[in-house]
């Protein structure tokens, strides 16, 4: 009984410790994360992009663009926009600032237009000058044309000449795999001019498509490590992926998934993996709803560095996936249910990170230390 009685001491003493040093090495909320909500509320606010050191571009998915002065909060309404198809998940949605053009601002947005039949996923070319946008260009409307409100895609990155662009399968998942649609894909194309290259990425597709099989991919990244495209996309009830893009390659959807059917059951055969079809690097049961994603490369986080953050709708988290050899290999949530639906994401030159939240009083928020 002496013996149990030291045990049992010696056992609540060793886990009393190992709770005070996991207590000392995870560090607080409030003294390690500063966070500060800039300016006003955005109604559902959809895409950010930095335009300068003190100011950031911000869409409204019901048609509007403001640039807003991080310090302040102050904003600026932009005018001459496009008309764009506000329903459901449709609108003016991505908004991407060529960080290459210093003496004429060149932006790039993608919205849902209205066609005959219903909308197309669309992106635009613009200059801003002032408050207005001005030599508007469309470099390339998708030719999946549907009534639908679901499933835009709309996220943009640019690398080198070329703008690269996510179009979802607007709720008809076979499409996605229809080789002579824009649905389910991504694709690039010039950006001054929205020509393509000569030599196609795939033999069967149109020239503009780099990559098919995508669901709905409306996160997009560039690792400059390695130069890769890398995109986050919505699986159906489970099954959201992280992709590396590669050229003429088909990523599976709705052949290939990790989800199932929303009212429960398996997908066509239910099957992960297949021949001919490319596996996620990393994937989500059950789904968080990934949007915005950022390889962070900054010093104000260093923990963060090197790593993917990536905006969750589902749980308003921000998920830190750990890479390793420039693969994914664990995750980290943070800020759970602070800020609301988390829609997008970037960084700031100084290493603070910035977000905004999907809601109808949504906002802006920079995030600091």
């Amino acid at each position: 009984m002496k013996f149990l009685n030291i045990t049992l001491f010696n056992s609540l003493t060793f886990f009393l410790l190992t709770v005070a040093l996991f207590a000392f090495s995870v560090p607080s909320f409030t003294q390690e994360y500063k966070v500060k909500k800039v300016g006003k509320a955005f109604s559902h606010p959809w895409g950010i992009s930095v335009f300068d050191n003190d100011e950031v571009l911000i869409t409204e998915r019901g048609g509007n663009l403001f640039k807003v002065n991080i310090k302040n909060g102050s904003r600026l309404k932009i005018s001459n926009l496009p008309e764009v198809f506000n329903v459901r998940q449709g609108g003016l949605l991505d908004v991407l600032v060529d960080k290459e053009s210093v003496s004429e601002r060149k932006v790039y947005i993608c919205y849902s237009s209205k066609v005959s039949g219903g909308s197309s996923t669309t992106l635009m070319a613009g200059t801003l000058k002032e408050d207005k946008l001005i030599s508007k260009k469309i470099l390339f409307k998708s030719n999946n044309v549907s009534e639908s409100g679901v499933h835009f895609g709309c996220r943009l990155a640019i690398l080198n000449d070329e703008i690269f662009m996510s179009i979802g399968d607007r709720g008809n998942r076979y499409e996605a795999q229809d080789a002579n649609s824009h649905a389910g894909s991504v694709i690039r194309v010039n950006k001054y001019d929205g020509s393509t290259r000569e030599q196609k990425p795939h033999d069967s597709w149109p020239a503009e498509v780099y990559t098919k099989g995508h669901r709905n991919p409306q996160g997009m990244a560039i690792n400059s490590k390695t130069n890769e495209i890398w995109v986050n996309e919505h699986g159906p009830k489970g099954g959201d992926e992280i992709n590396v893009l590669k050229p003429g390659k088909n990523y599976g959807w709705p052949i290939v998934t990790y989800g199932e059917e929303y009212w429960g059951g398996k997908i066509g055969q239910g099957i992960t993996s297949l021949d001919g079809f490319e596996n996620p690097l990393w994937y989500w049961v059950p789904s968080i709803a990934p949007s915005g994603m950022i390889f962070y490369d900054k010093n104000m986080f260093p923990e963060f560095k090197r790593h993917l953050l990536v905006s969750s709708l589902k749980f308003k988290s921000l998920y830190v996936v750990k890479l390793e050899n420039e693969l994914p290999q664990k995750e980290l949530v943070l800020f759970k249910k602070r800020f609301g639906r988390i829609r997008d994401i970037e960084q700031l030159n100084d290493g603070s990170i910035l977000i905004i939240s999907d809601e109808k009083k949504g906002g802006l928020y920079r995030i600091y230390r």
